[in-house]
């Protein structure tokens, strides 16, 4: 039997993903790859693969996949319930499934995004040197329903870390650190203006969070100011015309003619790709 995982259940959005396409944005493709880039090399090395393998990003739980062959699969991101055949198989830990086990990812209680590594890694066709799935330009491998059939690619090597790995913790509060530009020169007093609390609304995605709050003021000398598009990076703050930003995630738009006012620091990504709906959000310029 080839080395497959067949897909059961999927639940809200479950894509493929690896580490990216960074380096295409002159061709106007986004980077993609996993939002929680840590959680996915984590899952990865529990699984035994190379950090850079592909594997499943899945929004809020629900992924269910039956295993065609022998393999060792890791879940991590938010804790999470994980099942195989209905037994507590626990996250954050290498799990060996045979043949025709079925192994079940829960509704995490916090957080949004888990990851699920497979020995060998996914390995459907790469786009551009990547399979990660782009929701912007649809480029990379669609997303997943039940009945797919996933090839694996060979095992490589073996489960590598600690035994059991503690989940991050994922708290309702975030203090986000930012740089501030290159158009913060469009408002006034760029930096007290960011560092209310902002909420996360649920018009956010993979392309970016939207916030909601006091709407950001320009100065009065930009405020019909008309900006040239030009490019935008991952975590960039851009301020549309009703003055509420949006944070620009890995499926971002690689330009843009809003002002960017300031760029969140890529260390604090990750935690911004958890952050649900309701979640509190403060800026603070980065020291």
């Amino acid at each position: 039997m080839s080395r497959a995982l067949e897909v059961v259940a999927t639940g809200p959005l479950a894509l493929v993903q690896d580490l990216g396409r960074p380096g295409h944005a002159h061709l106007g493709v986004p980077p993609s790859g996993a939002l929680d880039v840590p959680a996915l090399r984590l899952a990865n090395r529990l699984a035994g693969n190379p950090e850079t393998a592909a594997g499943i990003e899945t929004l809020l739980g629900g992924l269910a996949v039956k295993a065609r062959a022998s393999c060792t699969v890791a879940v991590t991101g938010p804790p999470v319930a994980v099942t195989v055949d209905g037994r507590p198989a626990g996250s954050h830990v290498p799990v060996h499934l045979t043949a025709g086990q079925t192994l079940t990812v829960g509704r995490p209680d916090t957080g949004l995004r888990c990851y699920l590594a497979v020995s060998g890694g996914i390995d459907v066709e790469p786009e551009l040197g990547s399979r990660s799935r782009d929701v912007l330009s649809g480029i990379g491998p669609a997303p997943l329903e039940p009945g797919d059939v996933l090839p694996l690619g060979a095992p490589s090597g073996i489960p590598d870390g600690a035994d059991t790995v503690t989940a991050p913790p994922t708290p309702p509060d975030l203090l986000v650190p930012v740089v501030l530009g290159p158009r913060d020169d469009w408002f006034d007093d760029a930096a007290h203006q960011l560092s209310v609390p902002w909420t996360v609304t649920s018009e956010s995605n993979r392309v970016g969070l939207r916030l909601d709050g006091p709407a950001l003021r320009r100065t009065e000398a930009r405020a019909a100011a008309e900006l040239p598009s030009e490019g935008v990076i991952t975590g960039a703050i851009q301020v549309p015309p009703n003055g509420l930003p949006v944070v620009f995630l890995a499926d971002h738009p690689t330009t843009g003619g809003y002002p960017v006012i300031a760029v969140v620091v890529p260390r604090a990504l990750p935690a911004l790709a958890q952050a649900r709906p309701g979640t509190t959000i403060r800026f603070r310029p980065y020291a």
